[in-house]
């Protein structure tokens, strides 16, 4: 484990000095679990999208006519 030190408002501080007394934990203990969620939701949002492969068009031109079905306007 590496020693770092951080600047934070002292709001930030004192809130997480009340939750360290709250739940009889170190502080720094509590700023590690935070840093590891932090890091763990954005990697968890760089996946693949979620949408991806749920429908199916039927058309097999899609990839090569996709500017003109975007901007193609409605017969009415």
């Amino acid at each position: 484990m590496k020693r770092t030190t951080i600047f934070a408002g002292e709001e930030l501080i004192s809130e997480i000095k009340d939750i360290s007394k709250e739940e009889n934990r170190s502080i720094a203990e509590i700023v590690r679990d935070a840093m590891a969620n932090y890091v763990k939701q954005k990697r968890k949002k760089s996946t693949k999208l979620s949408f991806i492969g749920i429908g199916d068009s039927g058309r097999s031109d899609v990839s090569k006519n996709h500017e003109e079905l975007l901007w193609k306007k409605e017969a009415k």
